[in-house]
């Protein structure tokens, strides 16, 4: 019987990322984050590392940096959060969801065999959950 527990990031994530480079101007990373409809994005080093996550609220230090500063724009290594927890693509989404309660983060990357794979938001946990509706016993 499939059960939260036997759900797993895989299952739900999405496989289509929006990601930057750390060397990416963080305004073309703005337009791409509209242009998407994401809350946030990884960022890879020149090697395909991952190196950090750029989210909405990393972005609107741009506004302030413009605002107080008259400095618009920059690389997106300057704003990113360099601080990444990452998902493992097997991971239940029972596990995925108690990350999400227990941080502020809307996303997480998704790994599998070293690599990120996809990401996984609050919103697909809840379809996770909207899916097994009825599946299972309450």
């Amino acid at each position: 019987m499939a059960t939260l527990q036997n759900v797993t990031a895989r299952d739900f994530m999405s496989a289509n990322l929006v990601s930057f480079s750390a060397d990416m101007d963080v305004l073309t990373a703005i337009q791409l984050l509209l242009e998407n409809g994401c809350s946030a994005g990884p960022v890879f080093d020149r090697l395909g590392n991952l190196v950090g996550i750029l989210s909405e609220k990393d972005c609107i230090q741009v506004a302030l940096n413009a605002g107080y500063h008259g400095e618009w724009g920059g690389k997106v290594s300057q704003f990113m959060s360099t601080s990444v927890i990452t998902v493992d693509a097997d991971d239940s989404i029972l596990d995925v969801a108690r990350r999400f309660v227990g941080s502020p983060f809307k996303l997480y990357p998704v790994v599998g065999d070293n690599r990120v794979i996809g990401h996984i938001t609050r919103s697909h946990v809840l379809r996770a959950i909207d899916s097994m509706r009825g599946k299972y016993p309450v």
